[in-house]
């Protein structure tokens, strides 16, 4: 039966381009990631790299194989990581999913002075609601609620969708056309502007510009970024638009970096929640990532939470 560490070396070699860089990829000797290939070769009977000087370069029957492997090896490297042993027995681990965006705003600064261990998942919210479910993950920030039943969720905080624009933007003429409630000069003045988005989320565009004019954007971004905290950091020194959940821009709005244009004719709120399982072991462990989040991000009563739209 052949060694599932072969079909791992494999992958690391292929994913590194060196035999070198797959040892210290695994922490594995260069000879030992030399046998397991030549073991993978002989028991597949094809050759899986082209050998040169500087770097391996897979032959079509590797890329064929890479192909068919490379799910089922990183699902077992993620399993691996979600249920091995802390190597210190009183310290715990747990896994929390939740968009780029938010942890870089909220945990990431202070991730170092956790009492335990932490993976980090980034995960769209219905892949991580299934997560949970599972037990791959311990706690979900979410926007949207599941109906998994063993799930609880507490709403804590809520995010507002509003228009942005960059520090040298040019907004002259906007504000007399609000005034006037002129929606249809709105929407034109606003399609002339230069604009920003990220490669995988533009639904709160197509949310905003939906709930205030009564269409979907008949404009495409100009520039396409990875994420929210990117659009950020390009408006707060340039001239754009873009719509951003508030508390990513808040900092650079009170610095000035940012401008705050519109929060729309009508207001697009979602309530954030906190989701776990009900029967959870980490119970202490979660309440400092609560913690965390309750302190950067806008308070409100538990009514006003649970009473946002969206």
């Amino acid at each position: 039966m052949v060694n599932l560490e072969w079909y791992r070396t494999f992958k690391a070699i292929y994913e590194t381009g060196t035999l070198t860089g797959a040892a210290q990829a695994l922490y594995a000797s260069q000879p030992g990631v030399s046998l397991h290939l030549s073991s993978l070769e002989s028991y597949t009977g094809y050759k899986l790299f082209d050998r040169s000087s500087r770097k391996m370069v897979p032959t079509e029957r590797g890329k064929v194989l890479y192909n068919h492997i490379k799910e089922a090896i990183a699902k077992l490297e993620d399993a691996e990581q979600c249920f091995r042993k802390s190597t210190e027995k009183d310290k715990p681990t747990i896994s929390v999913g939740m968009c780029m965006e938010t942890f870089q705003y909220t945990v990431e600064p202070y991730i170092s002075t956790l009492p335990f261990d932490v993976i980090i998942k980034f995960v769209e919210y219905k892949d991580a609601l299934t997560d949970l479910d599972k037990g791959i993950l311990d706690l979900v920030i979410s926007s949207r609620k599941g109906s998994d039943k063993n799930v609880e969720y507490r709403a804590f905080s809520k995010e507002k969708i509003v228009l942005v624009a960059g520090r040298d933007t040019d907004v002259t003429g906007f504000d007399e056309l609000l005034e006037a409630q002129d929606f249809n000069g709105i929407r034109e003045w606003l399609k002339q502007r230069t604009w920003y988005g990220t490669t995988g989320d533009m639904e709160n565009l197509r949310k905003f510009w939906n709930t205030n004019f009564n269409k979907h954007p008949d404009f495409k971004c100009n520039y396409i970024v990875p994420n929210k905290t990117s659009i950020v950091r390009c408006l707060s020194r340039a001239k754009g638009l873009a719509v951003l959940p508030d508390f990513l821009c808040r900092d650079e709005i009170e610095k000035g970096n940012i401008k705050l244009l519109w929060e729309g004719n009508v207001s697009i709120e979602n309530t954030l929640y906190f989701a776990m399982r009900k029967k959870t072991i980490y119970a202490e462990e979660i309440k400092c990532i609560e913690d965390i989040f309750e302190k950067k991000m806008p308070s409100y009563s538990p009514a006003e939470v649970e009473n946002v739209s969206g």
